[in-house]
């Protein structure tokens, strides 16, 4: 039984916002996909332009740095309603996807990787640092009227050195990524199937495959029961993996060991990030996407520190 909770609402009016970072200074720094901008919400609402790279900004990270690390999934086609927004397919101007370094004080955007050799990204989605020398991020693939790309999970050197395919194909899209507080464990969830995946981490870009009938060396961690679809996903310090779940409109808690644990109720069907931030990580900030709103909710449980 889904749990109903008291949300706060931070902002509104946002073009599909995504990727939620939060940053030493107390704001939230998030994309808005359909303005191909990156926003900051100040403690008190404030909201202004961090950067403008265009096209399709979709998951982020703040890097050890202190650069903002984006996942660029080079531009949606959209519908839209009054109040209500949503993506239908590939851009009719895509070129390519691509990871992007930004800076958020000056907004220089500087393109790190739009290949992996010589295979094009197609629709990259979101990122987690490994705390060693780079980071993990998946790649959606596109989707267009009639066929669609497979997804792939890949890691990438933080000096734009270098980037390797570590799990491929993921047929119905990576979406959402993250490590255990240990970092030797990936998760990844599959979007349209409704499936999250683990793989144990061996060194930077490279993982511990299954055979076959894996696609991809992944070990299926949890099935999600009915019609629902996975966005992106955060790790507490406990170790669990909490997943935006579209369709039924959810924030579903998962176990390390596959099992749904909590489940709390959105007032919209498209949840799809959450991060941790505020004292002692235990605020969740979630963006629902096509009300373009951005929410907090005390958590249960801490976040894990990234």
């Amino acid at each position: 039984m889904a749990e109903e909770i008291a949300l706060t609402t931070l902002a509104t009016g946002l073009r599909f916002p995504e990727g939620p970072v939060a940053m030493p200074d107390g704001s939230i720094a998030l994309v808005e996909i359909a303005a191909g901008r990156i926003t900051r919400i100040a403690p008190d609402g404030t909201v202004s332009v961090i950067a403008s790279p265009g096209d399709g900004p979709n998951g982020m990270a703040l890097g050890p740095d202190g650069q903002l690390y984006v996942c660029n999934n080079g531009g949606f086609h959209w519908h839209e309603e009054p109040g209500f927004i949503r993506p239908i397919g590939q851009s009719t101007d895509y070129q390519t996807g691509r990871i992007e370094r930004v800076d958020p004080v000056t907004g220089d955007v500087t393109r790190l990787y739009d290949r992996c050799g010589g295979t094009p990204l197609k629709g990259p989605n979101d990122i987690v640092f490994d705390g060693r020398s780079g980071f993990w991020f998946s790649d959606l693939g596109k989707v267009r009227h009639r066929d669609r790309d497979h997804g792939g999970i890949y890691w990438a050197a933080t000096d734009g050195s270098g980037i390797i395919e570590a799990a491929y194909p993921v047929p119905g899209g990576a979406n959402g990524i993250g490590l255990s507080p240990d970092g030797r464990t990936l998760y990844a969830a599959e979007t349209e199937t409704g499936r999250l995946w683990a793989w144990d981490v061996e060194s930077p870009g490279h993982l511990r495959k299954e055979p076959w009938p894996s696609p991809h060396g992944g070990r299926l961690l949890c099935q999600f029961p009915g019609f629902r679809r996975l966005d992106s996903l955060a790790v507490t310090a406990a170790g669990n993996i909490v997943v935006a779940t579209l369709v039924a409109g959810e924030i579903t808690t998962v176990s390390p060991a596959g099992e749904i644990i909590r489940v709390v109720k959105m007032p919209e069907r498209m949840p799809t990030n959450i991060c941790f931030g505020g004292e002692g990580l235990r605020t969740a900030f979630i963006t629902l996407s096509t009300s373009g709103k951005l929410v907090s909710v005390p958590w249960d449980e801490a976040g894990l520190a990234l």
